[in-house]
């Protein structure tokens, strides 16, 4: 029935079969296009984004990987080089303490040395002193006895046997009790 040409109204709720056929073939058409054109070059497109986004997470979990190696690399570094540091360390002051023992052995041996030679020296000087005041001793002993005995004792081998035989006398005291010397008549 031709609503149209009599002069009816269409229905809002029912299409016209012109139409339905035409919007069918259009979407037929539609839908070609879009499987045959348009759907094969979005797969290709999704397919480029997926192996995209794989290629990026593979590369970032090998810089990944890359890093943790560099990271132990670095640590190990690390490690050895506190190590070297605490053995220069030790054998500085291993150095640094065997260097000071030296120089307490050297001034040891230095200070052993002077000791030594001013003992010396003061042993010359005593011997020295010793000597002269033996001299003086016996001149003063002669000349005393000179005055007391009353003759002159001027002959030197009895004044040097008088002399060394009084010296020695003298000696003896004072070795044998420290008090001084004893006079023997």
């Amino acid at each position: 029935m031709n609503f149209a040409a009599e002069g009816v109204e269409h229905s809002p709720i029912l299409p016209i079969w012109q139409e339905l056929v035409i919007g069918s073939i259009s979407f037929a058409l539609l839908c070609f296009v879009l499987l045959k054109f348009v759907m094969p070059r979005m797969e290709a497109m999704y397919q480029t984004r997926v192996e995209a986004i794989e290629g990026g997470l593979k590369r970032a979990e090998a810089a990944q990987a890359e890093a943790n190696q560099l990271l132990e690399q670095y640590k190990a570094q690390l490690a050895e080089v506190r190590t070297e540091a605490a053995r220069i360390r030790d054998d500085a002051r291993a150095d640094a303490e065997a260097i000071r023992s030296d120089v307490l052995a050297k001034a040891r041996e230095e200070s052993d040395r002077i000791i030594t030679a001013g003992r010396e020296s003061l042993a010359v000087e005593r011997e020295t002193i010793v000597r002269e005041l033996r001299a003086e001793i016996g001149t003063l002993a002669v000349d005393l006895a000179s005055k007391i005995v009353g003759e002159s004792l001027a002959d030197e081998a009895r004044r040097q046997g008088t002399v060394e035989r009084f010296l020695t006398d003298l000696e003896g005291a004072s070795a044998g009790n420290g008090a001084g010397p004893v006079r023997t008549s």
